[in-house]
C-alpha cells in the first residue's frame, strides 16, 4: 500500500469509530480514522451507563481509546471528509486524498434544538433529552418535560421514574384527553402555554418562563428532532433505514454505525455497534483476499489442475 491507501477508512472518531478501528487494528489492518473534532456529547460532563466507565467524562474516554489505538498502528487524522467517491477515494479538508478498500462512517447526529432562550446554554448540562444518561444525576428533584411532539408525554412518564416532582410543559405539543389522565394518574402536573424561555443563575438553570409566569426546575428533559450527519453516505447512494444488523449498508464496501444510523445508540451500544461493524467489515475484506489469491494461483491451483484432469479422463 502507498501512503496515502489503506484497508479500511473509519470516518468519525467517536465511541463507534475508535471501537470499530480498535478491532480493525487488531486484525493487523491498516486504518486510518478521520476526525472533526464535535461529539454529540462534548457540553456534557459525564457519561452514564458505559460499564467500568460510569461517570467518566466523554473527552476521557475518547483520550484513552486513542492511546488504545496508537499500540495497534491506526492513525488517527484530525481533519474532515469533505469528498467521498465510489472506489473509495476521500479527500479531506487539509486537501490531502486517502484511497480505502472499504469504508465505515461513523460521523454521529447533532440535536436540532428548539429555539428558546437559554436552552442552548443550558444544553448537555441541566437541559438534557436522555433521562436513562443523566436521570440519576437529578433524582427527586423539580423536573420539567418539553412538550415539542406527540412522545413527549411518553417522555413525561418515564422520567417520572427518577422524581415524583415532574412538571409536563405543554408548549407546543398539549397533551389530547387520554394522555392528561395518565399524566395526572402518575402525579405529573401539566402547566398549558407556550414557554418563552428557560431562566438561568449562576450558571444553573432555576426554571422555565411562559410569559408572566415562572416555574421553578431545576432539570429540563427535551426530545429533540436528530439529524443524521449522513451526507457522505448519501451522496454514495444510501438509503436512510438502509443497513443490516452488523452496520452493513446497501452500497457495497460501506458500513455504518453509531447514532448516524442508531439516534437512540448511547454510548456503550455505539461502541458495540463499531465492534459489530469491524468484525463483518474485517470478514468482507478476508473473503475478497482469499478470491485475489485464488485468482492469483491461476492455472496452477490444485482445485484447477484436478479439475483439468477430470475434463481430460
Amino acid at each position: 500500500m502507498t501512503e496515502n491507501s489503506y484497508d479500511v477508512l473509519v470516518v468519525g472518531g467517536g465511541a463507534a469509530g475508535l471501537s470499530a478501528a480498535l478491532m480493525l487494528g487488531r486484525a493487523r489492518r491498516r486504518v486510518a480514522v478521520v476526525d472533526g473534532g464535535a461529539p454529540r456529547n462534548a457540553p456534557a460532563a459525564h457519561m452514564h451507563g458505559f460499564l467500568s466507565r460510569d461517570g467518566l467524562p466523554p473527552s476521557e474516554l475518547l483520550k484513552a481509546g486513542r492511546e488504545e489505538l496508537d499500540g495497534y498502528g491506526v492513525e488517527i487524522l484530525e481533519d474532515q471528509v469533505t469528498r467521498l467517491d465510489p472506489g473509495f477515494t476521500a479527500g479531506l479538508a487539509s486537501g490531502r486524498e486517502l484511497t480505502a478498500r472499504r469504508v465505515l462512517v461513523a460521523t454521529g447526529v447533532h440535536d436540532d434544538l428548539p429555539d428558546l432562550p437559554g436552552l442552548r446554554e443550558s444544553w448537555g448540562t441541566d437541559a438534557v433529552t436522555c433521562p436513562y444518561c443523566h436521570g440519576y444525576e437529578v433524582r427527586d428533584q423539580p423536573l420539567g418535560v418539553l412538550g415539542t411532539e406527540p412522545l413527549s408525554v411518553e417522555h413525561a412518564l418515564l422520567v417520572r421514574q427518577w422524581s415524583p416532582d415532574v412538571v409536563y410543559f405543554a408548549h407546543t405539543a398539549p397533551p389530547s384527553e387520554e394522555d392528561r389522565e395518565r399524566l395526572d394518574a402518575r402525579g405529573i402536573r401539566v402547566v398549558d402555554g407556550v414557554v418563552t424561555a428557560l431562566r438561568r443563575e449562576d450558571g444553573r438553570l432555576t426554571g422555565l418562563e411562559l410569559g408572566g409566569r415562572f416555574v421553578p426546575r431545576v432539570a429540563l428533559f427535551v426530545r429533540t428532532r436528530t439529524v443524521p450527519h449522513d451526507e457522505l453516505l448519501r451522496g454514495l447512494g444510501y438509503e436512510e433505514g438502509a443497513v443490516d444488523p452488523s452496520g452493513k449498508t446497501t452500497v457495497p464496501g460501506v458500513w455504518a454505525a453509531g447514532n448516524v444510523v442508531d439516534a437512540r445508540a448511547t454510548v456503550i451500544i455505539a461502541a458495540a455497534q463499531g465492534a459489530a461493524a469491524a468484525g463483518a467489515l474485517n470478514h468482507d475484506l478476508v473473503t475478497e483476499d482469499v478470491r485475489r489469491a485464488v485468482d492469483a494461483f491461476g492455472g496452477f491451483s490444485p482445485t484447477a489442475e484436478r479439475a483439468a484432469a477430470g475434463s481430460r479422463a
